[in-house]
């Protein structure tokens, strides 16, 4: 499958998760912010960095370039995307994905080997894993707490859309635990760990972060 990874100015993870969606057996297609095109691509990974510096609001400009607009209509449509970190932070800017990310309730930089569980394995980007699967992935971030009002919180708990919950250690104040979330139809998905990190033995803390990338052809040849 192409899978495109858009660039955002002040983007730096995007060849890291180039690099996993090519091991995890599909294309990858670069993007640029200030396209309207998307390359005839069938996924969306928006990767993690500091888009625009953070200058503003994590995410808040990135959620204005031109090729959100087509990213947001394909979103729509059922396209999967996959927002990582600072992709995360976009999906909710652009209201595809609910609540918000804030600064760390330590207010530090967090980077850790961080241990999740995979609650919802029923989206297009976590068919790969098994329901309650526990794995080991990277984490890095400084504004990377998880926030919604209560009836946000329960809707999302009560439809089975918690995507990833942390274990032994909530590492930035995340409310109830929340890694990552997808939006009702299951195609797209905010996390904020990153699992492009731990797709190889050389680096990182192993290979279970792959299932992000290879849950796209597992879910279509199933």
């Amino acid at each position: 499958m192409k899978i495109g990874v858009v660039t955002f100015p002040g983007t730096l993870d995007d060849v890291d998760a180039s690099r996993a969606v090519t091991i995890g057996g599909n294309e990858a297609v670069a993007l640029w912010h200030g396209d309207h095109d998307l390359k005839g691509v069938d996924a969306v990974v928006l990767p993690g960095g500091f888009s625009f510096g953070d200058y503003l609001r994590c995410g808040a400009i990135s959620r204005f370039s031109p090729v959100m607009t087509e990213v947001i209509e394909a979103a729509h449509k059922g396209m999967p995307v996959l927002g990582i970190c600072n992709g995360f932070q976009i999906l909710t800017e652009a209201h595809l994905l609910p609540g918000a990310l804030i600064r760390n309730d330590h207010r530090k930089f967090v980077c850790r080997d961080q241990k999740l569980r995979i609650e919802n394995n029923a989206t297009a980007w976590t068919s790969a894993y098994a329901k309650d699967q526990e794995i080991t992935v990277v984490l890095k971030n400084g504004e990377g707490s998880y926030v919604a009002d209560v009836e946000t919180l329960d809707m999302l708990e009560g439809e089975g859309r918690v995507v990833a919950r942390y274990l032994d250690v909530n590492p930035n104040g995340s409310l109830r635990d929340i890694a990552g979330i997808t939006n009702e139809r299951g195609n797209v998905v905010g996390l904020m760990p990153h699992p492009e990190h731990a797709v190889e033995e050389l680096c990182g803390p192993g290979t279970e972060g792959l299932g992000f990338f290879t849950s796209l052809a597992a879910s279509v040849f199933a």
